[in-house]
């Protein structure tokens, strides 16, 4: 299709949607760059990247070089003659001399609505912020960080139960979808690039293990947000008498949750196609008193119900629905707790 040479640089699950939706709408996809083969899992074991295995699959030439700052590096990127680079979570950091090698330059699927949340970790951080949005930007690249011009953004609702893990894959699949209009509109010059502005902007660092811990003390509203948003990784954890505990699900209740109303809203916003908005650039129950929260019972498991342990937090109480012990598979709360005197004991 147009005949365009498209070489492509990725490396995790984000960056295969976008290389099959090129692959599928007909592009010549001349070659891929990923990262080298790391070790990966319990084992340990030397893998391929998710995009690698996808480029072996469709027969597509790989290069992994371990750098792109000196010349033997870029030998490859240069042999194959693109016309333009596709970048999606590559991971290596492209020198001004990779950037000049692409006809029409490089272009890069970013996780966020540019300039809000440039940088490593923007799906968490969306989810941590409370924003109501999120999306994907595709933008031409320069040396900055995801500061380049804009060519194209896709706008999507975030649910109120939206995980890191189901953004991310919204996400990529919108990416793919994005990058398809975008790069139409590039080539045939209908698209012109916009510079981002300079309001609004915010950095996304990358998140690191130690903020997966749940401080009790915080609004319950806050620490929902963290167990969404570092589901399936980091994981959200507290301790139990010493003892790790993983919380995969849980929900605000009382002070620390939004109304019904809302929750419906945002609910039904949740459920809102991911293409719904194109932004071209041209037994026990807890009492209703005392659910506001106290500083010093921050933590305590006030109730243990069918569907949840309801933890006493800084402000309002979450409800913890899916849990894991170390080396135990995740449950609900009511197969946890089973068999356990839990109402009373405190989390942290």
């Amino acid at each position: 299709m147009s005949g365009l040479r498209i070489a492509f640089a990725g490396t995790p699950d984000f960056s295969v949607a976008p290389l099959e939706a090129l692959l599928g709408a007909g592009y010549d996809v001349v070659g891929v760059l990923t990262q080298p083969d790391r070790p990966k899992g319990r084992g340990r074991q030397i893998a391929a990247s998710p995009v690698k295995a996808a480029a072996l699959t469709h027969g597509i030439t790989v290069s992994q070089p371990l750098t792109l700052k000196d010349e033997e590096g870029r030998a490859e990127l240069a042999a194959w003659r693109p016309d333009v680079l596709i970048v999606v979570a590559y991971g290596l950091i492209l020198p001004p001399a990779a950037l000049a090698i692409p006809r029409l330059g490089c272009l890069n699927i970013h996780a966020s609505l540019l300039p809000r949340w440039r940088g490593a970790a923007p799906i968490q951080r969306a989810i941590l912020a409370g924003d109501g949005r999120s999306g994907v930007t595709i933008m031409l690249m320069d040396v900055g960080l995801d500061t380049g011009p804009m060519l194209l953004k896709k706008e999507v609702l975030i649910g109120a139960d939206e995980t890191g893990g189901s953004l991310h894959d919204r996400l990529a699949t919108l990416g793919g979808a994005a990058l398809l209009d975008a790069l139409k509109g590039y080539a045939e010059g209908t698209l012109r690039p916009v510079a981002q502005p300079a309001e609004g902007v915010t950095y996304a660092a990358k998140i690191e293990k130690a903020e997966a811990l749940i401080d009790w003390t915080r609004d319950a509203r806050e620490i929902e947000r963290q167990v969404r948003a570092f589901n399936p990784w980091p994981v959200a954890e507290t301790r139990l008498e010493g003892e790790q505990l993983r919380v995969f699900e849980a929900k605000a209740e009382g002070d620390g949750s939004a109304s019904a109303d809302d929750r419906s809203a945002c609910a039904a916003d949740g459920r809102a196609s991911a293409g719904d908005r194109n932004l071209s650039m041209g037994d026990s129950r807890v009492p209703a008193e005392d659910s506001g929260g106290s500083i010093g019972n921050a933590g305590t498991i006030v109730a243990v119900r069918d569907d949840a342990l309801v933890v006493q937090c800084g402000r309002g109480r979450l409800a913890l629905r899916q849990l894991q012990r170390p080396g135990r598979r995740v449950v609900p709360a009511a197969d946890f707790a089973r068999g356990i005197q839990l109402t009373g004991r405190r989390l942290g």
